[in-house]
């Protein structure tokens, strides 16, 4: 079983890791944590969210025995589709991704990362609020 984990520091990113960590412990599963960003960004804000990832994932995933792989994703594309790119490329069972709420102007000016994931992935996808 693998789970992809959509990671983003904005959204409660506690009660999304306890999701994953008790649903990759149940099923046994290789979690992949992901995380995207725009291809114009600077090379040290890269390595920042590098180190945070792995950080989340060693004190989250492999301190608690669930194998973790961490990875930034630079494709120039929009989160949603790097994220369901990612998800078939890795061929993952699974995408968790956290959510907040929204209003309708909000989606309409913003758009919607979790709903374009939710309505293009290949797989599950878990949404937790």
């Amino acid at each position: 079983m693998k789970i992809l984990i959509a990671y983003d520091k904005n959204v409660s990113t506690s009660k999304v890791m306890d999701e994953a960590l008790m649903r990759a412990k149940k099923l046994e599963a290789h979690v992949y944590l992901a995380r995207t960003c725009a291809s114009d960004t600077k090379r040290q804000t890269i390595k920042q969210l590098e180190l945070q990832l792995e950080e989340v994932g060693k004190e989250v995933f492999e301190e608690n025995g669930v194998e973790c792989e961490t990875h930034v994703l630079i494709r120039g594309l929009t989160p949603g589709e790097d994220i369901v790119g990612y998800a078939k490329e890795k061929q993952v069972d699974e995408i968790i991704i956290g959510i907040k709420k929204r209003s309708k102007v909000g989606k309409l000016v913003f758009g919607s990362t979790a709903q374009y994931i939710i309505l293009e992935a290949h797989c599950p996808v878990l949404s937790v609020k």
